[in-house]
């Protein structure tokens, strides 16, 4: 299938993008919605699902691909390029009702806990080092049994987020559930939108960036999911800034 094997040039674009100058946007969605999508962005997470499925099966370690030949200024722009396509790709995949009512969540929950192991558990401690600088109350765990324990505690009022790139991090999906169980309303951050973390969630964020079995580490996905998490920091920021501005000044003040 050309899509298939397309995939990840397609999903960094919007329809008027990838339909280009010659008016191809109504032919476009009319081809998406004979296969029975809503439209172009229901096509393109579809799509981001199948890529996903086919990442597992690369050998590269790296996040572009590097020549012998390359210079180390020829790699920088390459890992560059790279993720400028990662942040396209996000903002296409991502649905900004969703981030919205998210960020509104957020701002009235009574506390805020993150789950997310190995890779993703970093980007936990990265997403609460932002949120309680502007004042809210928020943890991050990264080991299994905190997180079980944390998740069977939470009560109506509270959020939980999920971080899982692939969507299949057991402890992840299993902390989300017992949040879910205990009454707490659940967030699903993934590049798989229809994974068991999915499943599991309220509401579900996408970001972008496929990877393979040895990209765990990759920068790209890295960058992805902090860049869901800043544009939910910064829709804060924006809800309140006089508060936003008072807290980080009094946190920012007792490191000094």
């Amino acid at each position: 299938m050309y899509s298939g094997k397309s995939g990840p040039y397609i999903t960094p674009f919007h329809c008027r993008t990838f339909a280009g100058s010659r008016g191809w946007r109504s032919s476009i969605i009319r081809f998406c919605r004979s296969l029975g999508f809503k439209g172009f962005q229901d096509f393109k997470l579809d799509l981001a699902i199948e890529v996903a499925s086919l990442g597992g099966e690369e050998k590269s370690l790296l996040d572009t691909n590097v020549t012998e030949e390359d210079s180390a200024e020829v790699i920088g722009q390459k890992l560059q390029a790279t993720i400028n396509n990662v942040l396209s790709e996000t903002l296409n995949l991502l649905n900004f009702r969703t981030l919205e009512t998210v960020a509104a969540d957020l701002k009235s929950a009574r506390r805020i806990v993150i789950f997310g192991v190995g890779s993703s558990g970093i980007t936990a401690d990265e997403a609460k080092n932002k949120l309680m600088r502007i004042g809210f109350d928020v943890d991050a765990l990264t080991n299994n049994h905190f997180m079980y324990m944390r998740a069977s505690l939470l009560e109506p009022g509270d959020i939980a987020i999920g971080i899982s790139h692939s969507g299949t991090s057991m402890e992840t999906i299993k902390a989300l559930t017992l949040a879910s169980e205990a009454g707490a309303t659940t967030i699903a951050l993934t590049h798989n939108p229809m994974s068991d973390i999915a499943k599991a969630a309220d509401k579900v964020l996408v970001n972008g960036n496929r990877q393979g079995k040895l990209q765990g580490d990759s920068i790209g996905t890295k960058i992805s999911q902090l860049f869901v998490l800043d544009l939910l920091y910064t829709l804060l920021v924006q809800a309140d800034p006089e508060r936003a501005k008072l807290t980080k000044s009094r946190t920012t003040a007792a490191l000094d």
